[in-house]
């Protein structure tokens, strides 16, 4: 496509609307360009509309008027695909959105002071919070999507900032209005993707008013021309299934359809086309916004600023049920895959209830010979009637027309297809809620539900895998939009929380969806938690109590687990109770210890009075042979005074004993207060004495 316009990439990246810069015959070319591409994809997808159609009559159990074998014949449909559909929606929505907090954030790399955790937790809140009370439509656009996704085999998410309401969207779309190549191999690699969309003239007005959309897009009427019957051959179909009148075109209530198409134009003619978003009024092919689908960062350059590639920001997440065999983008549900089990089985019922009103009323054949007075008769319950003729030419002018029975073959037949469809769409008995029997054990029966849900393990594993892409965009989102710093009411807490910009520095994988898709039911995820709770009882050192018993809580689906289980590093710590034999153990260590220090006390105090009673004695002695010194010694005397010496020098040493006793019996007493000490501290801490054996 030629384009007399040339741009710099610089100057659209930012455009609010590039449809402004643009010539009239430039917008024409887009417009029409843009129609005939719609018209090729849907051409693409022609067999699988045909399917869908079938699908859904089916899924819907549409009654349809009916005409054979007789006018108004019976037309029963068997709800085969509608309870499967039941079964596997009944089943995902708890096994994917699970607590209070859907979001899951990693931490990658080293964590030594908290603070990537910290960030971690604050993303956690803040995207479970968008999700569940910002976007207060994404839990029933989920819903739609897991009830939309096993009848027609895909369903698809649209992930998005919208800039009236000021915050993210994430909206189902349907399969029949997201319209891409068959033979497209995934979304990320599609060259087009159209979303149709159905707007009123208020909607449109909105837009063209805060200037999104160009002027004069909700003039004039809708044209009934082939553009718009090729566009709208489904959604007709599916009317017409239903019973419903579809709405005229002329009507000026009717919405206008606008398609919204994902494309790539090369605005700046160097050979490379960029990503953009187009919309376009389907009938008249008037453009009424442009609007780059990428941002600076973007886009990889080389050294002479030569483009070398973008990288499109994605809107849509596909929700896929069965891939395809043929390779084809849309995949397989229930409705194809039970469409013809389920017609085969309202063949056989119509079959039989037809055998059984013809057995119940049939007519036969009247002799002309027989006089009737009235004509044709038909009996009351009680009644009997007078005719003019009798009882031999009654029996011999009457010939019953002859009827079978209901077909036994019939009803073993439809009893092996039902059967059989049952286990392709994993509604068997068990699995339905009845009883497998009397005398089946429990473990029997918990095998026998595992084994019935295998079926589901993949199908939730390429669902989980859709929402964690999900998650992403929405993430990528809060990359390019959030404020500086945003408060919200944390839904996990019930208190005001705060994300900052830095929070959303990591890339995209960093988060991901809480649920396990290897956990398909609730029996399921308390066996594991009760297996978690013998383990932490058997070997309670190895284990993280605090984290076992949040598990255990979460799968018997506790409200309030923060409240009723406070976290120990949080404010709201409560201290464990200890173990009652710890706690003996304890006071017979105190008791101990108080013993060893009272006896060390009183050797302390002993050996006190010993050095006093020996500093007494040497005192004494000296004053003695001070007195003997006074005057002249005679040899007694001096007798006396080396023995007073010799017994000063004996008390003395001793007392020089006694005290280095006291010192040493003060250094182990110290280091015995000490060891105490200690013991208490790591009693604070949650530390514990070990048992004797």
């Amino acid at each position: 496509m030629q384009l007399k316009d040339k741009f710099e990439l610089n100057q659209l990246v930012y455009e609010a609307n590039i449809a402004d810069l643009l010539c009239k015959a430039d917008l024409e070319a887009i417009g029409s360009q843009v129609v005939k591409d719609f018209d090729n994809d849907l051409m693409s997808r022609s067999a699988w509309e045909k399917r869908t159609e079938a699908s859904l009559k089916l899924a819907l159990q549409v009654a349809e008027a009916k005409n054979f074998p007789w006018p108004k014949a019976s037309n029963v449909k068997f709800p085969l695909i509608t309870i499967a559909a039941l079964q596997y929606h009944a089943r995902s929505y708890t096994v994917l959105i699970d607590g209070d907090l859907p979001v899951k954030c990693r931490v990658i790399g080293e964590d030594k002071d908290g603070l990537r955790r910290m960030r971690a937790e604050r993303v956690e809140r803040h995207m479970s919070y968008q999700l569940l009370e910002e976007d207060e439509d994404w839990e029933s656009e989920m819903d739609k999507v897991l009830i939309t996704q096993p009848i027609v085999g895909c369903a698809f998410k649209k992930t998005y900032y919208d800039p009236i309401k000021k915050h993210n969207i994430s909206e189902n779309v349907l399969a029949k209005d997201l319209v891409v190549n068959y033979w497209t191999k995934s979304l990320e690699t599609a060259p087009r993707i159209t979303h149709v969309l159905q707007m009123s003239r208020n909607e449109i007005y909105e837009r063209t008013a805060r200037g999104l959309w160009l002027d004069g897009v909700q003039e004039g009427r809708q044209q009934s021309n082939s553009f718009n019957v090729l566009s709208n051959n489904l959604q007709n179909a599916q009317d017409k299934a239903q019973g419903l009148t579809p709405p005229e075109p002329n009507d000026s209530s009717t919405p206008i359809e606008i398609l919204e198409q994902h494309c790539w134009i090369d605005f700046d003619d160097d050979g490379y086309e960029e990503p953009y978003i187009v919309y376009v009024r389907k009938d008249n092919r008037k453009v009424a916004r442009i609007v780059a689908r990428y941002t600076e960062q973007d886009i990889e350059r080389g050294n002479d600023e030569t483009v070398l590639s973008i990288k499109a920001e994605q809107y849509f997440t596909k929700y896929p049920f069965v891939p395809s065999p043929d390779g084809g983008f849309y995949d397989l549900g229930f409705g194809v895959l039970l469409g013809p089990l389920n017609e085969s089985i309202n063949t056989i019922i119509n079959q039989l209830v037809d055998a059984g009103t013809m057995a119940n009323t049939a007519g036969g054949f009247l002799s002309r010979g027989i006089k009737l007075r009235g004509g044709n008769y038909s009996f009351n319950p009680m009644e009997w009637k007078h005719v003019d003729t009798t009882g031999d030419d009654l029996r011999k002018g009457i010939v019953p027309l002859p009827v079978r029975e209901p077909s036994q073959v019939l009803f073993t037949l439809l009893n092996l297809l039902i059967n059989y469809g049952e286990r392709v769409g994993g509604s068997v008995d068990i699995l339905t809620g009845q009883n497998p029997g009397q005398n089946t054990p429990a473990e029997t029966t918990r095998t026998m539900a595992e084994q019935g849900m295998k079926i589901f393990n993949g199908i939730f594993k390429r669902t989980h895998r859709s929402l964690k892409q999900e998650f992403r965009k929405l993430y990528r989102l809060n990359q390019i939009f959030i404020d500086e710093t945003t408060q919200y009411v944390s839904n996990a807490e019930g208190n005001e929380g705060i994300v900052l910009v830095t929070d959303y520095e990591g890339p995209v994988t960093d988060v991901m969806p809480t649920a396990d898709p290897s956990i398909t039911s609730d029996s399921q995820r308390v066996r594991q938690a009760m297996l978690v709770g013998e383990r932490m009882a058997n070997t309670p050192g190895l284990y993280n109590r605090y984290e076992g018993e949040k598990m255990i809580l979460k799968a018997g689906k506790i409200p309030d687990i923060d409240k009723i289980l406070p976290d120990p590093k949080g404010p709201n710590a409560v201290p464990a109770p200890q173990n009652p034999k710890i706690q003996i153990e304890q006071m017979k260590m105190q008791a101990k210890q108080a013993s060893d220090q009272l006896q060390m006390k009183m050797g302390l105090l002993k050996l006190m009075s010993e050095a006093e009673l020996n500093q007494a004695k040497i005192q004494k002695l000296e004053a003695e042979a001070e007195a003997i010194k006074i005057g002249i010694i005679t040899d007694a005397e001096q007798m006396r005074l080396n023995k007073i010496n010799t017994e000063i020098a004996m008390q003395r040493e001793r007392r020089e004993g006694v005290m280095s006793s006291i010192q040493t019996m003060n250094e182990v007493y110290e280091t015995m207060m000490k060891g105490q000490e200690m013991s208490s501290q790591m009693a604070g801490e949650g530390g514990t004495p070990k048992l004797p054996q």
